[in-house]
């Protein structure tokens, strides 16, 4: 059998495949913390759930709009623009089978063969992967260390080609956890718009945000005036601990949005009814939704300080980008590289075969030199995974 040239480059999820491996090795009877998934541990608030097995009872269960129902498209419309000077139009908004599809969807109407997308580096594995379903190139652009790899001007400036298109962004960031201030997302943005490149940014994280406020600065903040042609994405996976519902959506120029959906309609139409209907729900709960996102962004920042304060005791040669948001540590471990270990994903292994501790080798993330842990578990499964790997690691 012969292959289209369309997937020729295409690689697995990296993180999708440690965090699988690890949940076949505790299948079978090894005794495995996984600290590699990049989801909530939270289950899906009951209303929310329960919004959605009603929507099935009451046979809720047929086809909807390519773009999702009105009364959703509205309501994520609502929700991405609230505080902001963007129009709430809900024509706007494209509601997809996660912020995963919806961040394809805007590669593979934006970007073909010969044009280049820039990637703030480190980035989520799957940035680079849509580009290339896109026939199109990724540049990886890498910020300094001193700013926890956050981008200026003048990193992007530098890394620019004459062919570039477009520019990726998360914020807070897969895998790092930094997030960028409004001052320096007017900054890239501004950029992005005085050299026609537009800019994706993928805001699934916003309100998992440890800083002041309850979402962390995000693109649609900015002045429109000031802002070129943008894509910002979001979704019900983190914040509402909803990853396998799958319901994501996209805020852009209603010309955009017509196309998105226009190829949404050929690859997969909508995202399942049932799953629409408990977003909806998820959205429209005012003061009691907002108490369950802050018990769990209140655990998250726990853990955050929790994982820290072990790095700091058990493991100070690996030093860390304190995150600003999401819920992962992301840390070097170059410093234990020998004539064996050699790249962050031999340091992994040794970990999850000597430990039985599951993290993400920074080779999936586009450097070798890190490592990424998530702290979407228990209090005590992170205080013993952190321990366990401190026992390998300090043989290293």
């Amino acid at each position: 059998m012969t292959y289209s040239e369309n997937i020729a480059k295409l690689r697995p999820s990296a993180t999708v495949a440690v965090s699988t491996l690890a949940k076949k090795l505790a299948a079978e009877g090894r005794d495995i913390i996984n600290l590699s998934a990049g989801e909530p541990d939270f289950d899906t608030p009951e209303p929310v759930a329960g919004a959605g097995i009603e929507g099935i009872r009451q046979g809720r269960t047929r086809y909807t709009p390519a773009a999702g129902l009105p009364e959703l498209r509205a309501a994520a419309a609502e929700y991405m623009t609230a505080g902001t000077d963007y129009p709430a139009d809900p024509a706007r908004v494209v509601v997809s089978a996660g912020a995963k599809q919806s961040l394809f969807n805007a590669c593979f109407c934006l970007f073909g063969p010969g044009d280049d997308v820039l990637i703030g580096s480190p980035y989520w594995t799957s940035y680079p992967e849509m580009v290339t379903l896109a026939r199109a190139d990724s540049v990886p652009v890498m910020g300094s260390e001193k700013r926890d790899f956050l981008l200026t001007p003048d990193d992007l400036e530098a890394a620019a080609t004459a062919n570039a298109r477009g520019l990726i962004l998360s914020s807070p960031s897969n895998p790092t956890g930094a997030v960028y201030s409004k001052a320096e997302l007017a900054a890239i943005a501004e950029w992005a718009g005085a050299r026609g490149i537009t800019l994706i940014s993928d805001e699934i994280y916003q309100e998992i945000y440890y800083g002041e406020g309850v979402k962390a600065p995000g693109a649609l903040d900015l002045d429109p005036d000031r802002v070129g042609d943008l894509v910002v994405t979001n979704g019900m996976s983190k914040a509402f601990a909803m990853t396998g519902w799958r319901v994501g959506f996209s805020y852009t120029t209603r010309e955009l949005a017509a196309r998105m959906s226009a190829l949404q309609s050929h690859v997969s139409l909508n995202a399942a009814t049932p799953s629409q209907i408990a977003a909806l729900k998820g959205l429209t709960r005012g003061e009691e939704g907002a108490r369950d996102r802050d018990r769990m962004v209140a655990a998250f920042r726990r853990r955050r300080d929790l994982v820290a304060r072990l790095f700091d005791e058990l493991l100070p040669g690996c030093s860390y980008i304190r995150p600003g948001g999401a819920f992962y540590l992301y840390f070097r471990v170059d410093g234990l590289f020998d004539d064996e270990v050699t790249c962050a994903g031999d340091v992994c292994t040794r970990v999850l075969e000597e430990a039985g501790v599951a993290i993400v080798p920074g080779e999936a993330f586009g450097d070798a030199r890190y490592a990424r842990m998530s702290t979407a578990s228990s209090d005590e499964e992170i205080e013993e995974g952190v321990r366990r790997m401190a026992r390998v690691l300090a043989r290293a």
